[in-house]
C-alpha cells in the first residue's frame, strides 16, 4: 500500500508541477485589478518576527546583481535571500535605486513561477518584506517600476490563495494569511482578499487551538508563534484604521493566556513537546510597547501543572497528548517535570531536535530524554514514521490527576495508562514540596493490573549541560552543583547512578549532559520507588 501510494502521490506531484508552470496557470494568477498602495504598513510592527542586526549594513557595500543567476547557493541561504526580510537590517541610507533594481531584477528572472524561489512560505514573506520596507522597495520610484511592482505583489498573492489548502504546515498557512490580509489592507478594491485570509484564518484557529485557545498540539512554541501574528495582524488593522474582527481580539486574549501561563510567571522555556530555548524577553518587550498585557492566575492549564512561589517553581505535563494529526512534534514524556530554583533549572528535559536527522528526531521524541519513568527501554506511547516525521500511533491517557497547593506543602498525584496495553502496568507519580524545609520527595509506583513476568524499569532526571553531578563515595547520593547552590539526591530503595546523554534544548543542535538514573527490575504488583531531593 506504501508503494502504490508513493507512485500516484509522485504521479500528482508531477501533473501539479506541469500545471504551475504553465503558461495557463500564470495567466490565472495574473487576473488583477487596479488598486493603489494606500496603506503603507510600518517595518516596526514585525520587530516581534525579525532578527535585527545590532549594525544596519547599507545596500551600497554589496554587489547584488547577479545575485539571482546563482545557482550554487545553498538552501538556507537562498531562503533568507529570497525571503527578503534582510530588508530590515538596510540602512535606511542605502540606495532606493539600488534596492528598487535588485527587486526589479528579482521579478524579471523570477515572474512566472518557479518552484524553487515560489515555495509558499517564501512566497508569503517576500511579500511582507517589500510591503513593509516601502520606505526602499517602493517610495520614490516610476510608475513603470510601481505597476510591475504592484502586478507582482497581487500576483504572488494569487498564487498564495490557490495553494494556501494544499499547505502542509500549519505555520506556513498562518504566514500566508497574514501576507493575504495585509495585501488587501494595502491597496484599494481588494477586499476579496481581505475577506479571503480572514475566513482562512477563521478556519485555522477553529482547526488548531483548543477551547481554551491553547494549541491542540500542545507545543508553546507554536503557541508563541500564532499570538506573534495574531498581534501583527491586529496592529495592521489599527494602523490601518480599519476595524478590528472581533475573533482575532478573541485569539489575542486566549493565546496571551498561554502566554502569561507557559512563560511570563516563570520566565523560563519549558522543554515539553517540541519547544526549544528561546528567550522571550525581547518579545516581552515588544508586547509592553504596543500595550498588551495578560495574566493567568491557574496552575493547570493547556495540560500543564506549575507550581511556584519566588524561589522554586515546579512545573509537570500532565496533560493527555493530542490527537496523531497535532502529533509531528509531540514528545513521550507523560508525567515529567522541570524544577526551576532561583531562575536556575535545576532539573531540565532535554529538549526537541527538529532537523533533518531523523535519528536525533526520534530519540528527542523517546520517553528516555524526560523525567519520568521508562518500562523495558519503551517509550510509553508509539510514533510511526511518515515520511520523514513520526507521528503519534499509539496513544496514552492521563488518569487520576489531583492537585494540593498550599502556601507550605505541595503536592501532585497523576497517572497514565501508557504501559497497561504491553505491560499491564500503570505508572502512578506523586511529588511533594514543603517549601520551608526545602525538600522534594517523589514516589513513583508500578502498578501491574495483572500479575506478568519482571522486568526492567528507569528513572531518569536530566540536568542542563552546566549542571554538574557528583555521587558521595557512600554511593548513597548525588550531589548537584547548580552555580551558587547545591542539591542532594537519594532513593530509598533502589540504585542511583550518573549517566551521560544529550541535550537538544539550542534548537537543531546538541550537546552532552548528565542525568541521575534509578534502575531495577519490577518484582511486586505495586512497585514503590521512593526518591529524595534537597537543598544543602
Amino acid at each position: 500500500m506504501i508503494y502504490i501510494y508513493d507512485f500516484f502521490f509522485n504521479i500528482f506531484k508531477k501533473i501539479k508541477n506541469l500545471y504551475l508552470n504553465s503558461s495557463f496557470y500564470d495567466k490565472k494568477i495574473s487576473k488583477i485589478t487596479d488598486g493603489n498602495f494606500t496603506y503603507k504598513p510600518s517595518p516596526d510592527l514585525l520587530a516581534s518576527l525579525v532578527k535585527y542586526q545590532k549594525k544596519r549594513f547599507n545596500i551600497e557595500d554589496y554587489s547584488l546583481d547577479e545575485i539571482w543567476n546563482n545557482n550554487d547557493i545553498n538552501k538556507r541561504d537562498f531562503k533568507k535571500l529570497n525571503s527578503f526580510y534582510w530588508f530590515f537590517n538596510l540602512d535606511l541610507k542605502s540606495s532606493k535605486k539600488k534596492i528598487q533594481l535588485i527587486i526589479k531584477n528579482w521579478i524579471d528572472y523570477n515572474q512566472n513561477y518557479k518552484s524553487r524561489s515560489w515555495e509558499f512560505d517564501l512566497t508569503a514573506k517576500r511579500i511582507i518584506a517589500w510591503l513593509s520596507c516601502h520606505n526602499l522597495s517602493y517610495d520614490e520610484s516610476d510608475k513603470v517600476y510601481k505597476d510591475k511592482f504592484n502586478l507582482m505583489i497581487k500576483k504572488q498573492t494569487n498564487h498564495l490563495i490557490n495553494e494556501i489548502n494544499r499547505s502542509k504546515s500549519i505555520e506556513n498557512k498562518l504566514i500566508g494569511c497574514a501576507s493575504i490580509i495585509l495585501v488587501g489592507l494595502c491597496y484599494e478594491n481588494k477586499k476579496n482578499y481581505l475577506s479571503f485570509g480572514l475566513d482562512i484564518l477563521k478556519k485555522i484557529s477553529k482547526l488548531t487551538l483548543d477551547n481554551n485557545g491553547f494549541p491542540k498540539s500542545r507545543n508553546i512554541k507554536q503557541l508563541i508563534f500564532y499570538l506573534k501574528y495574531f498581534i501583527l495582524i491586529r496592529e495592521w488593522f489599527k494602523e490601518s484604521q480599519i476595524l478590528i474582527p472581533e475573533f482575532i481580539d478573541e485569539n489575542i486574549y486566549y493565546l496571551g493566556q498561554g502566554y502569561s501561563f507557559g512563560w511570563q510567571s516563570i520566565n523560563h522555556d519549558l522543554l515539553f513537546n517540541g519547544n526549544n530555548i528561546s528567550n522571550n524577553k525581547e518579545f516581552d518587550n515588544y508586547l509592553k510597547r504596543f500595550g498588551y498585557k495578560f495574566k493567568n492566575e491557574n496552575y493547570d492549564f493547556g495540560g500543564y501543572l506549575i507550581l511556584k512561589n519566588k524561589k522554586i517553581s515546579l512545573i509537570m505535563d500532565a496533560g493527555n497528548p493530542p490527537i496523531s494529526k497535532f502529533t509531528q512534534n509531540y514528545q513521550a514524556g507523560p508525567l515529567s517535570f522541570e524544577i526551576i530554583s532561583n531562575q536556575k533549572k535545576l532539573f531540565s528535559n532535554c529538549g526537541y531536535y527538529n532537523k533533518n536527522n531523523t535519528k536525533l528526531n526520534e530519540l528527542s521524541k523517546s520517553t528516555a530524554t524526560h523525567n519520568t519513568l521508562i518500562i523495558d527501554d519503551n517509550s510509553s506511547c508509539k510514533f510511526r514514521k511518515i515520511k520523514d516525521t513520526y507521528m503519534l500511533d499509539k496513544n496514552l491517557k492521563i488518569i487520576n490527576k489531583k492537585v494540593l497547593f498550599e502556601k507550605n506543602y505541595w503536592k501532585i498525584i497523576c497517572s497514565h495508562d501508557g504501559y497497561l496495553k504491553k505491560y499491564n502496568s500503570i505508572h502512578e507519580r506523586e511529588i511533594e514540596f514543603f517549601p520551608d524545609k526545602m525538600i522534594f520527595n517523589g514516589f513513583d509506583k508500578i502498578i501491574k493490573k495483572k500479575i506478568n513476568h519482571n522486568y526492567k524499569f528507569d528513572i531518569r532526571f536530566h540536568v542542563e549541560p552546566s549542571v554538574k553531578l557528583m555521587k558521595t563515595q557512600d554511593n548513597k547520593s548525588i550531589l548537584i552543583d547548580l552555580s551558587d547552590e547545591g542539591w542532594k539526591f537519594t532513593c530509598e530503595n533502589f540504585n542511583i547512578n550518573i549517566d551521560n546523554g544529550l541535550y537538544f534544548g539550542n534548537k537543531n543542535s546538541y550537546t552532552e549532559n548528565q542525568n541521575i538514573f534509578i534502575s531495577g527490575i519490577s518484582n511486586n504488583q505495586i512497585e514503590n520507588i521512593k526518591w529524595k531531593l534537597e537543598k544543602i
